[in-house]
């Protein structure tokens, strides 16, 4: 046999092997629930990614897809057994969990997602080791963790507290307190009703409309917030390295305190009575419209620009 014909063989059985090694086979479990209303949704998966709907009637319904790397039907469900997989209601709810053990490879033949709708006034908490969570429109307290995927929220009437180590943050509406935190990924806030916290290691942070007291923090990225009526407290915007953008109403009475270590602060159209610094300066601070909560941004080395609308 010659060369090349070794080669051609060779490089069939290595592809016919590849396509047999990533073979994938999925197992569906739906489990539904009657509930009560005011309840709490618990789920945890290593990996997996989470999502949860709302609808209108007391019911929990839980689609568990689970995802196995296999060559064969009997392989995945040797597989299946290494996989402890709950999905039970107890007297606060319902609660949805895979537990699963790593390989010697350290990377597990099996992924198990989440798909789970509950009645619009429950409580979620939910977590994964690196998958995306995607909550919609709830009335109940939100609590998310994920190792690095994405966070997508939307009209949340509760308490939210999300956190990623490196995915992107977004929410629709926060109507009550909110927590954010990604250590490296962006955050992006639609209508920031309550008291409102953001925190990101190097993103840019984007909030549309602020309707309370906010605090934007990012090591490295740009942060910008429109602040809409009258402040109602202090609202502190912060970037290591970034560009900060403010806009505020043009009637808003408050206490502006900028500073950048290298660039500059730019508030035309704004009314202002100077404690220090001046216009296209590295620090402007003085009363806007004879004074009111302090708006405090600050950056090492971006503009500071401070626009009315």
């Amino acid at each position: 046999m010659n060369f090349a014909l070794r080669s051609f063989l060779s490089a069939g059985l290595l592809a016919a092997l590849t396509l047999t090694a990533h073979a994938k086979i999925e197992r569906v479990i739906e489990k539904t629930f009657d509930v009560q209303p005011d309840g709490l949704l618990r789920v945890e998966t290593s990996g997996g990614n989470i999502k949860v709907d709302s609808h209108a009637s007391n019911v929990v319904k839980v689609v568990a897809r689970q995802k196995i790397r296999a060559n064969s039907e009997s392989e995945a469900d040797d597989l299946l057994k290494k996989v402890e997989l709950t999905i039970e209601q107890n007297s606060s709810g319902v609660v949805a969990r895979a537990k699963l053990s790593r390989t010697n490879w350290g990377r597990n033949p099996v992924q198990i997602d989440f798909d789970v709708t509950v009645p619009a006034n429950y409580r979620a908490e939910i977590r994964t080791s690196g998958g995306n969570i995607d909550v919609a429109d709830l009335a109940g307290k939100v609590h998310a963790r994920t190792s690095g995927g994405n966070i997508v929220l939307g009209k949340i009437s509760g308490d939210i507290d999300a956190g990623t180590s490196g995915g992107d943050i977004r929410l629709e509406e926060g109507a009550a307190s909110v927590k954010l935190d990604t250590s490296g990924g962006n955050i992006r806030v639609g209508r920031a009703v309550g008291p409102t916290d953001l925190d990101t290691s190097g993103g840019d942070i984007v909030v549309n409309s602020v309707e309370n007291t906010l605090r934007a923090d990012t090591s490295g990225g740009n942060v910008s917030a429109t602040i809409v009526g009258a402040l109602k407290g202090e609202c502190y915007l912060s970037t290591s390295g970034g560009n900060v953008r403010a806009t505020i109403d043009q009637s808003a009475a408050f206490y502006l305190d900028a500073s950048t270590s290298g660039g500059r602060v730019d508030a035309g159209g704004i009314t202002i009575t100077l404690d220090g610094g001046g216009q296209g300066k590295n620090k402007l601070a003085g009363k806007v419209n004879g004074g009111g909560p302090v708006l405090k941004l600050r950056t090492s080395g971006g503009n500071i620009d401070v626009k009315t609308r």
